[in-house]
């Protein structure tokens, strides 16, 4: 079965690109460690999933290209097709001459219906070329207004018209310090849209991603490229074939399927991070060895104690025994080390969940640059809310 990738605003454009090159590099790195024919049949699974082929012989990405400016979907195309190992389609891609000036409001109500119809006959295009469609992979950022307020608006079409079809939206927190002044109002509207429409929200935060380019990959001057590739081996690890059953020599046939089977429980559990050992430059990987109970024994704890990489882990962290008091009736002063809950990390940047301030005191701050595009404070006071149920809801698991 076959995936759609959308790349939506600067950040998803520039993401999906390194997404598709790392798939490719993967599907295509020499054989060493299978056969021949198990070689030949992992690059078909991968190949069926994220690539289309045309006469030539050059693969196509399964991808729709949108943003409102074109000098990023240029660039993009160009990269592509300059590789010569694989692009996109000629006619993927949907770009115009203005942006959304970083504000919610603009990309959702304005482009969103503006240009609706031609971004969804894009993506009609790309998923009648699927011979079985496992459903939309969407890459966006959070902070801006293209991919935040636009990516919202398409995910909300894609679940009128697709509504068979699995969502799953990877979203780019932005740093802490701050990339856009009203980054929070634009997360919010996001983060409430999507937990309506999308099946599974998959995080990644741009503060983690950095550290882990300096402290692991030894990168002195990080770049947005070098982020993105981080990004990219973590998401091709998530989406590449795996094997349906211990033994078996035949790949999974729905990806998105298998991973909402075993990681959405429940329509109102579905916060997705990803971990992965080990994290290191190609130079410090020829000199490493590992076992897979070792790593297996790293990527436990990591979990458990809620770190982002394998450097700081925190070995005296445990789960809590059963018989203890549940999460909720827990004193509000006791500090909590286990990870509990994703949403106490992601939605309320890791603050303890009796103790959150969403910001509704400094909403009128910026707010009129909201509703003079139609987006009013009671629509504020919804996302709000919603999220504060969010996160309740993740507290009492």
């Amino acid at each position: 079965m076959s995936i759609v990738t959308l790349q939506l605003g600067q950040c998803g454009n520039q993401i999906g690109f390194e997404v598709f090159d790392a798939l490719f590099s993967d599907s295509h790195c020499p054989q060493r460690l299978c056969s021949k024919r198990e070689n030949e049949a992992y690059q078909a699974s991968c190949k069926e999933r994220f690539f289309s082929e045309e006469e030539n012989g050059v693969p196509i990405a399964r991808a729709v290209l949108v943003d409102m400016e074109p000098k990023v979907i240029n660039q993009t195309l160009l990269k592509a097709a300059q590789s010569g190992r694989w692009k996109y389609g000629q006619h993927s891609g949907f770009c115009q001459k203005q942006g959304s000036g970083n504000n919610w409001a603009y990309g959702y109500s304005v482009h969103g219906p503006r240009h609706e119809e031609p971004i969804l006959n894009l993506i009609q295009k790309e998923a009648e070329k699927c011979d079985s469609l496992s459903g939309f992979f969407i890459i966006m950022s959070m902070a801006g207004g293209t991919g935040s307020g636009l990516g919202a608006f398409v995910t909300q079409n894609l679940q009128d018209q697709y509504s068979s079809s699995l969502k799953m939206n990877q979203i780019i927190w932005p740093y802490g310090t701050g990339e856009v002044i009203v980054q929070n109002y634009n997360s919010i509207l996001t983060l409430s849209h999507l937990y309506r429409s999308s099946d599974a929200l998959l995080v990644h935060e741009n503060d983690a991603v950095h550290k882990i380019c300096a402290k692991l990959m030894n990168i002195k001057h990080i770049s947005f490229s070098d982020i993105n590739q981080v990004l990219a081996h973590q998401l091709g690890s998530v989406f590449q074939p795996t094997y349906s059953a211990e033994g078996s020599f035949h790949y999974r046939r729905n990806p998105l399927g298998d991973l909402m089977e075993n990681l959405v429980p429940h329509p109102e559990f579905k916060m997705l991070g990803v971990r992965n050992i080990p994290q290191m430059s190609e130079n410090s990987l020829a000199y490493s060895t590992f076992t897979w109970a070792g790593l297996l024994k790293h990527l436990r704890q990591m979990l458990i104690s809620n770190a982002k990489m394998e450097e700081g882990i925190d070995w005296q962290v445990r789960p809590p025994l059963s018989g203890l008091p549940t999460l909720g009736k827990t004193s509000l002063n006791k500090e909590l080390h286990f990870n509990t809950s994703i949403a106490n990390l992601l939605i309320l940047r890791g603050k303890d969940v009796h103790s959150a301030d969403l910001g509704k005191q400094k909403l009128r701050a910026y707010i009129h640059q909201y509703t003079k595009f139609g987006i009013e404070e009671e629509d504020f006071l919804d996302s709000f809310t919603l999220l504060e149920q969010v996160v309740a809801s993740y507290r009492n698991l």
